[in-house]
C-alpha cells in the first residue's frame, strides 16, 4: 500500500513582502518532511510572487468568494493548515476545514503598546523566526538559508535598460504609505548626490514621483517605476550594485537576493521584526528617539503631526557615503 503524502496547507493572503517572508517555512517543510505535499493559499493578485516556487505543489487562490475557496479547499482533505495571515478570514477557513492547524502571533497587543505608548515589550524577533515556529510541531528547523524569491522568467538588463544603466544601484521610491517614504525632494538630493548610474524602481503609482525626481537630477537617474512588471522588477533588484529601499516588499526581494541593503525607515521601526533578514550588508537608516515614532504599525498618507521629522531628519550625507563607498 502506498503511503500517504502529508498534505500542508500555508495561508497568507498578503501582501508582496509578507508573502516573501514566508519563502523559508515553504522551503523547510519541502526540504525536511519526506513525502510531503505543499500547498498554498493566498490572493489572485499575488500569483506571480509564488508560481515559480518549486516547493509548492499546487496555489490556490482567495478570488470572490471565500465559500467557494472553502468548498475547493475541502476536497483537498488537508492534514495539518500553516496560518500565517492569522485574521477573521483564516478563522472561518480553520473553522470549516475542520483540520489541526497552527497559526503565527501577530504580537498585536505588542505593537500597540509600542505604537500607543511607546512601550517596547517586543521579543527580539524576526517575524520569519516567527513564522518559523508555527511548524516546529512537525520537527522544522530553521535551515538559515534566508529568504527565496523564484524569477517566472529570463530576462536581459539590456532589454530592459538602456546601456547607460547596465551597472546601477537600485532606489525603491515606492511604499504602500506616504509616511513610510523619503519625501521627492529628499529622494533628489540623494539621487543628485549617488556616483553611480541609479534606476528608480515602483509601481505605477509611483511613475509620476519617479519622472520629477529623473527629470530633476538628470540623466544618471533612469526611472523605472511603473513600466515593467513586479517580476522584471525584481530581476533589476537581482542585478543591482546595491539597494536603497523603504520599507517595503522590494525590500524584501533584495534580502532574498543577498544584496547590499540600505533601509530607510519612516513612521515605522525594525523592532516590528520586518528589518532585511539574513542580509550580511545591511544597514539601516532612521530618526532615533523621536517620542512620535512609530506612530502606526502600518503607515498613513501624511505625517500626524505636521513635521515629519522620521523622514526629513534621516542622514542623507551618511546615506550617500555608504551608498558610493
Amino acid at each position: 500500500m502506498e503511503n500517504k503524502k502529508l498534505k500542508i496547507l500555508i495561508i497568507r493572503f498578503s501582501s508582496i513582502g509578507d508573502i516573501v517572508l514566508t519563502s523559508p517555512v515553504i522551503r523547510c517543510l519541502k526540504e525536511q518532511i519526506e513525502d510531503i505535499e505543499v500547498h498554498y493559499l493566498t490572493k489572485k493578485s499575488f500569483e506571480q510572487v509564488l508560481s515559480a516556487n518549486p516547493n509548492i505543489d499546487k496555489l490556490h487562490f482567495l478570488e470572490n468568494s471565500l465559500s467557494d475557496c472553502i468548498s475547493e479547499l475541502k476536497k483537498e482533505n488537508f492534514d495539518h493548515i500553516i496560518d500565517l495571515h492569522h485574521n477573521l478570514r483564516t478563522l472561518i477557513i480553520k473553522t470549516r476545514l475542520a483540520k489541526h492547524s497552527k497559526s503565527f502571533d501577530k504580537l498585536n497587543w505588542q505593537k500597540w503598546l509600542l505604537v500607543n505608548f511607546k512601550k517596547n515589550l517586543l521579543p527580539k524577533i524576526h517575524i520569519v523566526d516567527r513564522y518559523l515556529k508555527t511548524v516546529e510541531f512537525l520537527g522544522v528547523k530553521n535551515d538559515n538559508k534566508g529568504l527565496d524569491y523564484y524569477l517566472n522568467g529570463n530576462y536581459e538588463l539590456e532589454s530592459l535598460l538602456p546601456n547607460s544603466h547596465l551597472k546601477y544601484i537600485s532606489v525603491v521610491i515606492g511604499a504602500q504609505h506616504g509616511t513610510k517614504r523619503l519625501p521627492a525632494e529628499r529622494l533628489i538630493k540623494l539621487c543628485s548626490n549617488i556616483n553611480h548610474p541609479v534606476v528608480l524602481l515602483g509601481g505605477p503609482e509611483d511613475a509620476e514621483r519617479g519622472e520629477i525626481i529623473s527629470k530633476t537630477v538628470g540623466d544618471h537617474v533612469y526611472n523605472a517605476c511603473g513600466k515593467f512588471k513586479l517580476d522584471q522588477s525584481a530581476f533589476l533588484i537581482k542585478m543591482s550594485e546595491k539597494v536603497i529601499s523603504h520599507d517595503t516588499g522590494l525590500m524584501h526581494i533584495a534580502a532574498a537576493f543577498k544584496k547590499p541593503i540600505l533601509s530607510i525607515w519612516g513612521n515605522t521601526v525594525p523592532e516590528f521584526g520586518m528589518y532585511p533578514y539574513q542580509v550580511d550588508e545591511s544597514r539601516i537608516f532612521e530618526v532615533s528617539g523621536l517620542n512620535c515614532r512609530p506612530c502606526s504599525k502600518i503607515g498613513h498618507n501624511t505625517c500626524p503631526k505636521g513635521h515629519f521629522k522620521c523622514m526629513n531628519s534621516i542622514n542623507l550625507p551618511e546615506l550617500i557615503k555608504v551608498a558610493n563607498a
